[in-house]
């Protein structure tokens, strides 16, 4: 009988001792603002070779030793978790932390980063940073904040080029009713409207055997990307049309972001601003080899002419009319301004 008390005392004290670690380890999770958030999840679209999914991997290398251990990110690059649009769709609703993605796809719920790729209206790569990098960038960094996104970043995607398998493009008239991939951005799919294409909004993922079984006849994208998703298999002629310069934005969570502590938010952003860096002076580099890449892969590079390029801008010069009723003209006076 004794020993049947003993028993179950010692019971009662084993239970009440598990109980009280449990409420301790439960109240640290509760009330821990970085617990959940100290290894943070970070997913895109680019191949693992691109620049910026690179970059990525230095990010992820840095973070630990910037935030001294307390936060770490596991990276998913090449759609491991979805594509673009999931991707996007994952970070607003909280599933996933971070994305890096191009603006485009960012840009159905955020029109104000159309802005940033109006036709022809950079000279260089360093103007169209100049123009992410000061008060345009603020004013879009504002506007991503309203949609629940902190932005981290500004990548390089790059030039964009056309490619196609029909002729090469030498004159205005060969846009005619060629079937280009773009991606969804309604200033992108204008200005091909306006040079008398037919343009076709498309996931990257479906581009290459829409090229090869002849649904569309081209599309277009910076050097790099035509060479990593070896579109040269599937396309004959390559233009260095330089229509549009395109970014790659980092964005991540807002509500998470902002449940970090303060010295873990700037970790998190001069361990990105690294990564960043990095990409920008890796993609110039890039870009010129994957064009010579793609040259030696027997495309037929056709260098547009300056008449030609006036052409296009005279023809597409409408849309940035169009832009600044839809946007309102102040973002697009301040992208303007910066690059006149």
């Amino acid at each position: 009988m004794q020993s049947n008390k003993m028993s179950s005392r010692i019971d009662s004290l084993t239970s009440g001792c598990v109980k009280a670690t449990l409420a301790v380890a439960l109240s640290a999770t509760l009330f821990s603002g970085t617990v959940a958030a100290d290894n943070l999840r970070l997913a895109g679209n680019f191949a693992t070779t691109h620049s910026s999914s690179m970059a990525m991997e230095r990010f992820k290398e840095r973070l630990p030793e910037v935030s001294g251990g307390e936060l770490t990110v596991d990276v998913f690059p090449a759609m491991q978790l979805g594509g673009a649009k999931e991707n996007i769709d994952q970070v607003r609703s909280g599933v996933l932390e971070m994305t890096w993605v191009g603006t485009s796809y960012l840009s159905r719920i955020v029109p104000e980063l159309e802005a940033l790729s109006l036709p022809f209206a950079y000279a260089s790569r360093e103007e169209a940073f100049r123009v992410v990098d000061g008060p345009v960038g603020e004013m879009i960094n504002e506007k991503l904040a309203e949609k629940g996104f902190v932005a981290l970043g500004f990548m390089e995607l790059g030039s964009r080029q056309v490619t196609n398998s029909q002729r090469p493009i030498k004159t205005i008239a060969d846009f005619d009713g060629l079937k280009i991939r773009l991606q969804p951005n309604e200033t992108h799919l204008a200005t091909f409207r306006a040079l008398g294409a037919s343009p076709v909004s498309m996931g990257i993922n479906e581009v290459y055997s829409a090229l090869q079984q002849g649904v569309i006849d081209g599309q277009e994208n910076p050097y790099s990307v035509i060479e990593t998703n070896k579109f040269n298999e599937v396309q004959s002629y390559l233009s260095d049309t330089s229509h549009f310069f395109d970014f790659i934005a980092v964005v991540a969570n807002k509500r998470k972001f902002e449940k970090l502590e303060p010295g873990e938010q700037q970790a998190l952003r001069d361990a990105m601003n690294e990564a960043v860096a990095w990409q920008r002076a890796k993609a110039a580099e890039e870009d010129t080899v994957a064009r010579q890449k793609l040259v030696d892969a027997n495309m037929q590079l056709v260098e547009v002419s300056p008449e030609l390029r006036q052409q296009m801008r005279e023809r597409t010069a409408p849309v940035v009319a169009e832009l600044k009723e839809r946007l309102g003209a102040d973002l697009i006076d301040a992208v303007l301004a910066e690059v006149q």
